[in-house]
């Protein structure tokens, strides 16, 4: 079934110069970019994306990474791309993940793991919605 996803390409991808080869392995694997955007955020933007994450310990220094410089915003589709994208990604903690993920292979830590990826069709519809209004 063909599915929208999104997907974030945080600061510290982008600040390692890995847009293209992450961007590249998601189109290798058969999902497009329907929508793409280079951004940098503020902390009242990123607390709507992460509010229910807000009052969390781990949640201020999230903030503050996701708002230190730029990221890559974007709407995947393909067949099921949630799931799909998630695998593609790996495991949230990059020592953990499997080899050949990104997040293996890019990440660095378990907040700077250099991408996000809705985790349901609803978190996708959402934060489609926050982040390119009029598209969800």
């Amino acid at each position: 079934m063909i599915e929208r996803t999104f997907v974030i390409i945080k600061p510290d991808a982008v600040a390692a110069g890995h847009v293209g080869n992450i961007l590249n392995r998601y189109e290798e694997a058969g999902f497009r970019p329907e929508a793409m955007e280079l951004r940098t955020i503020d902390g009242e933007f990123a607390d709507k994306h992460y509010a229910e994450h807000l009052e969390r310990d781990y949640y201020p220094p999230l903030r503050e990474f996701m708002t230190e410089g730029p990221l890559v915003a974007m709407i995947l589709s393909g067949k099921d791309a949630l799931l799909g994208v998630r695998e593609l990604n790996g495991l949230t903690d990059p020592s953990k993940a499997a080899q050949g993920t990104i997040r293996a292979d890019f990440g660095t830590s378990v907040r700077t793991n250099c991408v996000h990826a809705s985790d349901s069709p609803e978190s996708a519809s959402s934060e489609i919605g926050l982040w390119f209004p009029g598209r969800a």
